[in-house]
């Protein structure tokens, strides 16, 4: 059992007020949100716990739980109160999840991305269901005239050795005006009766009822619908526009151009947007206002000569590659020497398009602007970063600015980036009325923001007895490098180099699922399996060789994994997958990498059917500490795979003068179902570990064990995507 100190800084404090049924309201806030007065200062110790949840308990014995963090199918809404419900020791079934609305004064990091929510909430969430639960104890113990350390509770009821019993509701008014304890004490792991079963999503009822969720559903009294045209290109702005006919159309109420970011914004980092001016279209209805939109004639122009091109920026990042960088990321020993020395070297270079998010959901927003102050509801990865956008293109106070986040059909990076809620305020106050702002799918697909464009170039030399004696990694990408320098194989090589190359571009680029690592574990895993090839060895066993190194005698300080974990999902997935034994007809590929501090391995089979390959099993290892939710992280394990096949197999983003070639799914194809491999197998490491990532790392490895199974069907290494592309026919899986 752990102890816990509920607080460690005299900044911040814990919130405890009556609630207005007569239960108990714990609001628990983060010390970069509190401003408390000198006196509070004083009182305070001088450490404390941060605190980032929020939990009321009615005088009927009924919790409710608030989730804090976005929504976007990662199922944090379901894990998040797991947690304060495991600590505080209720019955789930007794539970109300409630989605929390942006609040900085009570919550922290309210954000999805980084696969961060559950690792960085682990501790205070737990600790506010435990300050809670003592609390609880503390009144009972008080009106029974016991020390509450004879007391235990189980499902929401306190008990005595006495016989004496009483439920969480029938002392919930008194606990009010318990003290809040300075320490608490923390499940053992073992003791865990939430955390760790499988458990339902709390809002799957709802969504198979269609019942309002999403932002898409949301609905205002006089909302007003609002559509964007953009510049076609990119490198392009607004020559003319000719509204006369699109404004006498039924319904239609105004169409006007404006810019998303009035001169003097002071933008956040989440306001990537290469569209800043553009137009809108405002009516009554979708239909009408998309009826409008095609009757609008519009102009644009480039800023500069023409936009850029697939073949330029390709041609652009190989030429980036050629150059030598004066302070390289990373040099370990020396490489130069030994590649001069070498008996025999290799060298590959690899590639990857710029990718779309393609959210389920369409991209939308509300936004209701007045005099004083901004009402929006939309779905956000980064509502935090939203609001202080919004009071700076108003000019208001940051407190006017209210954001109610709604469940999100997808993100993957794209919501993270907030200019659709910016675009539906500024179109707000325009019109002076509620509006919803909702993309079509051209609008989405051709506007960005994308996962870049990369290229990466790997060499290795080896010495006359063929052992690998170093290994040197160019990369260059659109908006920044593809490569982690510090990452593996770094750390299990005396010879070793990194150098980072960036490509400006006039293409909006942003985070996609698993960002950089979705490209670079593909060309780093399927190096080391031609390197393996080259050497005569195992794939697996050649990288438990190098993990070996890296454990017992490793290269360098800055090595940002564990050589032991990273050996372990390797060594899980060869047990699970029989590595080694054959089936005719069927290929089978291996992959591991290490990302959002998880690891991962994969084995994938691949059967050879009318001369196309198809993915039969996929074995998933993954080491991510404690699993709050079985069933979820089965979910976000699956999906993962699922969605990095099919994008290293089909999807690109391609351009021609600026102007995106696709612009809907009839020409950007995303993997179908019956594309999906026909079996996962996954396998999780019981360390007892504090949980880690889990909504991205199971993307990255997955190209790589796919490509390495298809060159072994088919004699060709693939070192670009889509691999249709590099096939040169197409493919089907499953």
């Amino acid at each position: 059992m752990t102890l816990i100190k509920t607080k460690y800084n005299r900044r911040s404090f814990l919130k405890v007020t009556t609630a207005s049924t007569g239960g108990i309201i714990l609001g628990f806030s983060w010390l970069a949100s509190c401003s408390p007065t000198p006196e509070q200062i004083k009182q305070m110790p001088d450490e404390w716990f941060n605190i980032n949840a929020f939990l009321k308990i009615g005088d009927n014995g009924i919790v409710t739980i608030m989730s804090p963090n976005p929504e976007i199918g990662q199922n944090v809404k379901t894990s998040m109160p797991m947690i304060v419900a495991e600590e505080l020791d209720v019955d789930w079934k007794d539970v109300i999840v409630e989605q929390a609305g942006y609040d900085i004064q009570k919550y922290t990091r309210q954000l999805a991305g980084g696969s961060q929510s559950i690792r960085q909430g682990w501790q205070s969430l737990r600790m506010a269901g435990a300050t809670a639960r003592r609390m609880l104890m503390e009144a009972a113990a008080k009106q029974w005239g016991v020390s509450a350390d004879e007391l235990t509770t189980d499902k929401g009821v306190i008990s005595h050795a006495s016989g004496k019993s009483m439920t969480y509701g029938e002392v919930a008014s008194a606990a009010a005006g318990i003290e809040v304890p300075e320490e608490v004490k923390l499940k053992d792991p073992k003791d865990f009766k939430i955390i760790g079963h499988p458990t339902k999503n709390v809002d799957g009822p709802k969504i198979i009822k269609g019942e309002s969720l999403f932002g898409l559903d949301y609905k205002a009294d006089g909302m007003l619908i609002a559509m964007i045209v953009h510049p076609e290109g990119f490198g392009m702005k607004l020559k003319s526009m000719d509204a006369t006919e699109a404004k006498a159309m039924p319904g239609i109420k105004d169409v006007f151009s404006f810019n998303v970011y009035p001169e003097g914004t002071e933008k956040q980092w989440s306001d990537v947007n290469a569209f800043p001016e553009q137009i809108a279209i405002v009516g009554n209805s979708t239909w009408e206002v998309m009826k409008a939109k095609k009757a609008l004639k519009v102009e644009w122009e480039y800023v500069e000569g023409t936009g850029e091109s697939t073949t330029n920026y390709m041609e652009s990042l190989s030429a980036l590659m050629t150059k030598d960088t004066a302070e390289p990321a990373r040099k370990d020993g020396d490489p130069d020497a030994a590649f001069k020395s070498a008996a025999k070297t290799i060298e590959r270079e690899y590639s990857a398009p710029f990718l779309a998010h393609n959210t389920l959901e369409p991209m939308n927003f509300f936004a209701n602007v007045t005099a004083d102050k901004a009402e929006l509801v939309g779905p956000v990865q980064t509502p935090e970063y939203l609001s202080k956008t919004i009071a700076q293109v108003l000019g208001m106070p940051e407190d006017n600015v209210s954001i109610m986040m709604t469940r999100m059909g997808g993100g993957f990076g794209r919501r993270l980036y907030g200019n659709f809620g910016v675009e539906a305020t500024m179109i707000s106050k325009h019109v002076g009325a509620p509006i919803k702002l909702v993309y079509s799918r051209e609008d989405d697909m051709t506007q960005g923001t994308y996962r870049p464009a990369y290229k990466v170039k790997y060499s290795a030399a080896f010495d006359e007895s063929n052992n690998l004696t170093a290994i040197k990694i160019k990369g260059a990408g659109v908006d920044g490098s593809p490569v982690f320098e510090n990452r593996f194989p770094a750390g299990a090589l005396d010879n070793y180099l990194s150098e980072n190359h960036n490509l400006v571009s006039t293409i909006s680029t942003g985070a996609w699922r698993a960002p950089r690592s979705n490209f670079i574990a593909f060309a780093e895993q399927s190096f080391l399996d031609e390197v393996a090839e080259t050497m005569g060895k195992d794939p697996i066993d050649f990288r438990l060789e190098l993990f070996d190194r890296a454990k017992s005698n490793p290269v360098g300080e800055n090595n940002d994994y564990d050589p032991e974990r990273y050996a372990g999902v390797l060594k899980l997935v060869k047990e699970k997958s029989n590595w080694g034994t054959e089936t005719p007809g069927v290929t089978r590929g291996v992959s591991a990498y290490y990302c959002h501090n998880s690891y991962v391995a994969q084995v994938v089979d691949v059967m050879m059917k009318d001369g196309k390959p198809r993915v039969q099993k996929v074995w998933c290892a993954i080491d991510c500490g404690i699993v709050v939710n079985p069933e979820g992280a089965l979910n976000q394990v699956e999906g993962g795979i699922i969605d990095g096949i099919g994008h290293a197999m089909y999807s690109a983003m391609t351009f021609t003068n600026g102007v995106p070639d696709q612009k809907n799914f009839n020409e950007y194809k995303l993997i179908r179902h019956n594309e999906a491999p026909l079996e996962i197998e996954t396998h999780f490491v019981q360390n007892g570990i504090d949980p880690t990532g889990l909504g991205e790392p199971s993307l990255p490895p997955v190209a790589a064990a796919l490509g390495n199974a298809i060159y072994k069907a088919t004699g060709k290494r693939l070192d670009g995507q889509p691999f249709i592309d590099y096939l040169g026919e197409a493919i089907e899986l499953g």
